[in-house]
């Protein structure tokens, strides 16, 4: 019986409640371990449970509280048994959500930023300290010590397992909104597997989104961060072809994209439409694929307008990478190419720099240099389904005439 993707879809529920409920983070993280062991041993005999989640968090939970009446023996009573019995007094918010809560409670103020994100994404969401390093572009002992060090910062400095009071909301909305999409990213364009797609990690974004929108309507960052998830998200179902290659969007069959999705991305951008931030551009180009009835329909002046806002706002060189590719098709791959060198080098770029510059090589017709960074592509792949559509794409161009001038 595989427990994987029970650890996948409820660990992060079950940290979050057990975490809120004895106010520790690696106990509740150790809790929730012993559970998962648990299962492994009793499930194959017993079946999984009907609630495999109320399960798993149940088990933690009494393992929890065993633990800590264990410890209360050995002295320090008094704060145990406040551990045992947390505080009752109502909490007056629209959204009930434990892992809601410990995402605000990750993106505290006294926690460094890049530890408020890798926070989140291993006790929230559940992924690996691999993929978080990959998220981050750092090595795993680094995000391991981070993550170590920032479970030691909310216990010594007993932050506390709540929403914080309305007039603080703000000031943790942009790392909350940062945390959700990293999530989100890590879904719909895994950075390693044998999938691109990991759809669990996708709906959870997606559900956390739209509970931020419920607890802040009046935040139009977190509506157009969920419009750009949701924009996204339509066309998931398209993006790996019949051979289990990625599928391009301008090959996609638009009538199977999710309407539903669609328009509720649509009204979220609507929404958020005095939005300042960085993610009312992103939701804008999404806009423009969604909307538009074919490839050739695109509007890529709308989609180059908003790279160009999004790179003042972030001046981040990905951004720039995906600029180029766009003034590729708008202006033709030869200015698209001419974009893509002006971007300054940068290692941590070439997963995306080097394919890219590929297709606009191979657009233009110049095989032999495409065939050359096809496969220094190949090489730098974290996942099949990319290494499938790389291969395809170097088949077509080895079969077309080499450019010989």
């Amino acid at each position: 019986m595989h427990v994987d993707p029970v650890f996948r879809a409820e660990s992060g529920r079950a940290i979050a409640t057990v975490a809120r409920l004895v106010g520790d983070l690696t106990l509740a993280e150790d809790a929730v371990q012993e559970a998962f062991a648990e299962a492994i041993r009793s499930w194959p005999q017993t079946g999984m449970p009907e609630n495999p989640g109320a399960w798993i968090t149940t088990v933690a939970r009494n393992r929890a509280l065993d633990r800590l009446r264990r410890e209360s023996l050995r002295g320090n009573k008094e704060l145990d048994a406040t551990r045992l019995f947390p505080p009752t007094e109502e909490e007056v918010w629209p959204v009930r959500d434990d892992q809601l809560r410990l995402i605000f409670t990750c993106a505290h103020p006294a926690l460094a930023p890049q530890a408020q994100v890798a926070l989140t994404l291993r006790l929230v969401c559940g992924l690996t300290v691999a993929e978080i390093a990959r998220a981050f572009l750092q090595p795993e002992p680094t995000v391991s010590q981070r993550l170590t060090r920032a479970k030691s910062k909310i216990r010594t400095a007993a932050i506390p397992f709540r929403l914080p009071p309305e007039h603080l909301l703000p000031e943790r909305v942009p790392q909350v909104l940062a945390c959700i999409y990293l999530v989100f990213t890590e879904g719909y364009s895994a950075t390693s597997g044998s999938s691109a797609i990991r759809d669990e990690l996708c709906e959870e974004a997606i559900r956390l989104g739209r509970l931020l929108c419920e607890l802040m309507p009046d935040e139009p960052e977190a509506w157009a961060l969920l419009a750009l998830m949701l924009l996204q998200d339509s066309r998931r179902g398209e993006r790996i072809a019949a051979d289990g290659a990625a599928r391009p969007l301008e090959e996609q069959d638009r009538s199977r994209w999710d309407r539903g999705r669609i328009e509720e991305g649509m009204r979220s951008l609507a929404v958020a439409r005095h939005s300042t931030g960085q993610y009312f551009p992103q939701a804008v180009i999404a806009a423009a694929h969604a909307g538009a009835p074919s490839w050739d329909a695109t509007e890529w002046a709308v989609i180059v307008a908003a790279y160009e806002r999004l790179l003042e706002l972030t001046g981040s060189p990905v951004v720039a990478v995906n600029r180029a590719v766009a003034v590729g098709f708008r202006d033709g791959p030869e200015r698209g190419l001419e974009a893509l060198d002006a971007v300054p080098d940068d290692p941590r770029l070439a997963r995306l720099r080097v394919p890219a510059r590929a297709e606009l090589l191979r657009r233009m017709g110049r095989t032999t240099e495409a065939e050359d960074a096809y496969l220094a592509a190949l090489a730098l792949a974290g996942n099949e389904t990319t290494e499938r559509f790389l291969r395809r794409r170097l088949e077509e161009v080895r079969a077309t005439p080499a450019d010989r001038s």
